[in-house]
């Protein structure tokens, strides 16, 4: 069967495909698979040529970014994020929009969680801002994502053991309001906290363990914590 891909220019013309049942896709890296199993849609839409989908700065990227474009223009977390996804031929194709809607590993979301980031969203009725539960929880078209730059950030993620779990990423950045924020993906899940780093490495390490991080393995709390010591020891000061 085959399908009507529309390619809209507009954020409204985008708003008149969804009213019209049209399904969205990013690189198609991720639906390809499950149209040739469950079936073809009539009727798909890209947001490749919508302007707002595109962007990329170090406040925003756009939700049909494919993620070759991640380069320094975004923070560091999200640039080294991007780099580890698939294959270069993956991230070619494969958006952002993509992989934080509809990819079960996510691994845009532990950069985005630690960013502070807020997405905007497409809907038949209009565009609204969210915040990144709701994407995780509901899927919606993502048309960008936006936060605020930070002082620092650190990523690190560790080799994957062939035919086993996801591999552990572990990402960290410190704000201009003395936060700092750190989200894990441990397997399929991520977890996220944040707290005042301004009493130092320690205590901010202790307050940390006592949140949701408490259920952490000791291995991955090992990385969390050096991760952690090393951002703050060496951020910027004043």
């Amino acid at each position: 069967m085959a399908v009507l891909l529309r390619l809209p220019t507009s954020v409204s013309e985008a708003r008149e495909c969804l009213a019209e049942g049209a399904v969205p896709v990013g690189g198609a890296t991720l639906v390809w698979a499950t149209w040739q199993r469950d079936g073809f849609p009539e009727l798909a839409m890209s947001l490749r040529d919508v302007p707002e989908a595109n962007a990329v700065g170090r406040r925003t990227v756009g939700g049909a970014v494919v993620l070759r474009r991640m380069d320094d223009r975004v923070p560091d977390v999200l640039r080294l994020a991007a780099g580890t996804v698939g294959t270069g031929a993956v991230r070619r194709t494969a958006t952002v929009g993509g992989n934080l809607v509809g990819s079960a590993l996510r691994c845009l979301l532990p950069p985005a969680l630690v960013l502070d980031a807020r997405a905007t969203v497409l809907e038949p009725e209009g565009v609204r801002e969210t915040d990144l539960a709701e994407v995780v929880a509901k899927r919606p078209v993502l048309l960008s994502l936006s936060w605020r730059e930070p002082i620092a950030c650190a990523y690190r993620k560790l080799d994957a053991v062939a035919g086993g779990p996801p591999p552990l990423v572990v990402t960290s950045a410190v704000h201009d309001d003395d936060r700092l924020r750190v989200a894990v993906r441990d397997g399929y899940e991520t977890l996220s906290a944040d707290t005042a780093y301004t009493n130092g490495p320690e205590q901010t390490l202790a307050t940390l363990r006592a949140t949701a991080f408490a259920q952490l393995p000791a291995e991955a709390w090992h990385v969390v914590h050096t991760q952690v010591t090393n951002l703050l020891r060496s951020r910027p000061t004043p």
